[in-house]
């Protein structure tokens, strides 16, 4: 399954912004705790909405909220008894919150809250506690059963196992070659089945599927469980009346007020996203999708339900995610442009003619303000979105991509003045380039990720897509971030005028290299490898092309009052490069080709140097900056007169505890149990 949600890592000062005007003032970082800042992020223009489109962003976010329960429980089949447990705790203890191991207990629901789960939402380890289990048991003692219930008093021990044994749930995602991707992974994608049992089942499916030139996207919607009597392997489907029920019905129910007040032809996609989770058929799922991407004319616009694949070791198995969003109208006008070229982007790419589209169809592309966020994109969410994902629905109807503008300006105001290009920018010339064109450089570079590079190309006759397999991931993203990254560099960008001079690339190609090589690991654990697709992905690009350039020096590290830099020297050497790596990441993609994949990811992305780790770590640290961030979404009020809705309120919260707790309260619908 094609990967589409492009996670950047932003540090950077940069202060400028596209598109609508923002807030000239805000609270923007709300918490802080671990390796993390709460950032609240702004809607501008919502209140000069139209009110049907008002009250279908309210319907459409409170969807988004109610299937919170269900990504906690896909992570891990026991978030939903710790979080609980460690909720009913908070909200009743009354004894001294002011202790050090209160405190620690706090930041440890904090990080639960933040990751959906006991893992850490990017590295998929699991949390530490700062506290002692014999601490949480005492905070337990103290309050009344009856606030936990006889099904959660029932699972306190095995609530103390999940959260302090190190051998039980030790991670969320495995990707180490040569283990059994499942029986080492903790999500609870799969229950008592290997690797090579789901492996077996589903290429049965696909074989009584083959030929089809509307391939269904098996698994995506299921948990698949081993009996442990009989042995037998089958599917607990997520639909309405299946797996998840509780929360789904929730979901549809607010889908169907959504659907009471949308136009055509969004009335018709919301009614068969609405038949797909009540049949949890995928060919439904399809008919959806569809239907969505052919949508172009609303103005607001939505995702809800079981979209991406990252989390599941064989990448066939989507999360949960919602994103409520409509139009930044004056921002869109750059996506436009790019979506107009598509085809001269797509007939110019160094990729071999034979893996080229011959005719683009469908690309859309616009800039969005997000209004909510939800399941898989809450708190951290991605800047950029392309969907769907199915590659034959992308051939025949296109695709859909966004760039989320309102939430890359809130990540920039939360940098703002943090000291990080002084301190890993060597070059003042490139600091200069950065702080002048950076803001810009992201957005195009999301933009041509989104837009043209996840739906470029085309397999060879014979190749269903899914044979990469663990590998798909990393290798998907690769080839986006290639696509753009190669034409953010071409001469056609100053001539659509999408910027004013390569300046604008050379300050993104900068960007990148410094990132892939090197501060992302600020985001890795001492003595861990890398694991997350989007980081691997970044690390391959740069490490391969660091080597084939060093015969021109194209990539160079340079050390300087005893730390480490790496600059680029030429940046349109590093451009071909690119494009060589294009080529031939396209050319694994299109054939298939499952060695070649994973010889470049395990040779290029995986491993770390622990002298160059220990010293990014170091240097990050001591500017006291967090490497990740989320965000706190706003709340949405009807107002009624005589008992008709004459306007929704928008409210910006500032309490991240707040939130969740209510989150928690409003939200949760699942048993403990699934």
């Amino acid at each position: 399954m094609k990967k589409t949600i492009f996670m950047s890592f932003i540090a950077f000062s940069f202060v400028s912004c596209g598109g609508a005007s923002q807030p000239a003032e805000a609270p923007w970082i709300v918490d802080r705790f671990d390796d993390v800042k709460v950032i609240r992020y702004e809607v501008p223009g919502f209140e000069e909405l139209p009110l049907e489109q008002k009250e279908l962003i309210y319907y459409l976010a409170q969807a988004a909220r109610c299937g919170r329960d269900i990504l906690f429980d896909q992570n891990c089949a026991m978030n939903l008894p710790v979080r609980r447990t460690l909720e009913t705790v908070y909200e009743h203890y009354e004894g001294d919150r002011g202790s050090a191991e209160w405190r620690a207990f706090e930041k440890y629901l904090k990080k639960v809250w933040f990751a959906n789960g006991i893992h850490h939402h990017y590295s998929n380890d699991k949390f530490v506690p700062e506290f002692s289990e014999e601490y949480l048991l005492s905070l337990i003692e103290t309050i009344p059963e009856e606030y936990f219930g006889d099904e959660l008093n029932a699972l306190r021990g095995a609530v103390c196992i999940a959260i302090f044994d190190p051998d039980m749930y030790p991670t969320r995602l495995n990707q180490t070659a040569g283990d059994d991707l499942l029986l080492t992974s903790s999500s609870n994608y799969y229950c008592g089945v290997s690797q090579s049992e789901a492996e077996k089942f589903y290429a049965a499916m696909a074989a009584a599927d083959a030929g089809n030139p509307e391939p269904v996207s098996y698994g995506l919607n299921s948990q698949l469980v081993k009996d442990r009597k009989s042995g037998r392997i089958y599917e607990r489907t997520w639909k309405v009346g299946g797996m998840y029920s509780a929360a789904i019905e929730r979901i549809v129910e607010w889908l169907e007020k959504a659907q009471s007040v949308a136009a055509e032809p969004q009335k018709s996609t919301i009614a068969s996203l609405i038949e797909y989770y009540r049949t949890g058929d995928l060919k439904k799922f399809d008919e959806y999708n569809i239907r969505w991407v052919k949508d172009t004319l609303s103005n607001v616009d939505f995702v809800n339900g079981f979209i991406e694949d990252y989390g599941d070791p064989l990448g066939r198995k989507a999360s949960w995610e919602a994103n409520v969003n409509f139009m930044d109208t004056e921002a869109c006008r750059r996506t436009e442009i790019i979506s107009e070229n598509a085809q001269w982007f797509e007939d110019h790419s160094p990729v071999a003619p034979q893996y080229k589209k011959k005719k683009v169809k469908g690309v859309s592309a616009k800039v969005i303000t997000v209004a909510m966020l939800g399941g898989d994109c809450y708190p951290a969410t991605p800047i950029g979105i392309n969907l769907p994902n199915a590659d034959w629905i992308r051939k025949e109807y296109g695709s859909k991509s966004v760039t989320i503008d309102n939430i890359t300006y809130a990540y920039d105001m939360a940098a703002h003045g943090n000291g990080f290009n002084e301190e890993f920018v060597l070059r003042a010339d490139d600091r200069e380039r950065m702080d002048r064109y950076g803001k810009l450089a992201d957005d195009l570079h999301t933009d041509l990720h989104e837009c043209l590079g996840h739906g470029s190309g085309q397999l060879a006759p014979g190749v269903a897509g899914g044979e990469l397999k663990s590998y798909g991931s990393t290798l998907e993203e690769t080839r986006a971030d290639l696509f753009g990254l190669y034409y953010l560099g071409d001469p056609k960008m100053v001539e659509l005028g999408l910027i004013p001079s390569l300046d604008v690339a050379w300050a993104g190609y900068a960007k990148y290299i410094l990132n892939g090589m090197m501060t992302q690991l600020a985001r890795i654990e001492p003595g861990k490898n890398v694991e997350e697709a989007h980081m691997r992905n970044r690390k391959l690009i740069c490490e391969w092309c660091y080597e084939r350039g060093k015969a021109d020096n194209v990539i160079e590290w340079v050390e300087q009052d005893g730390k480490r830099y790496v600059v680029v020297n030429d940046f349109a050497k590093l451009r071909a490069l690119f494009g060589e790596m294009l080529h031939e990441i396209q050319r694994i993609k299109s054939e298939g080709d499952y060695e070649a994949g994973r010889e470049l990811v395990e040779r290029y992305a995986v491993a770390v140097d622990p002298e160059l780790h220990a010293q990014v770590r170091e240097r990050y640290n001591a500017l006291g900056i967090e490497p990740y961030g989320g965000f706190l979404n706003p709340d949405y009020r009807l107002v009624e007169q005589n008992g008709k809705i004459v306007d929704v309120e928008i409210i910006y919260p500032t309490d991240y505890v707040e939130q969740m707790m209510d989150y928690s309260k409003n939200y949760s619908f699942l048993p403990l149990k699934n």
